[in-house]
């Protein structure tokens, strides 16, 4: 007998949760003074903005695939 696999889906959207995760690193790092770790964090921030528009480019109606 096969085992299932948990297929459950994640509460929120990708471009919601890719939007919290920067939220938080640009949160964390206006706390910091500056220095290696808070500019981690910003790295982190911009890293998952930028996925987040790919991610919204990627999914807008707009695009065409080649035919």
């Amino acid at each position: 007998m096969k085992k299932k696999r948990n297929r459950s889906r994640p509460a929120l959207p990708l471009q919601e949760r890719l939007g919290q995760v920067a939220l938080r690193a640009r949160e964390e790092a206006a706390g910091l003074p500056p220095g290696e770790e808070r500019d981690r964090l910003i790295e982190i921030a911009m890293a998952n903005e930028a996925a987040a528009t790919i991610d919204r480019w990627l999914s807008s109606p707009g695009l065409q695939g080649p035919k």
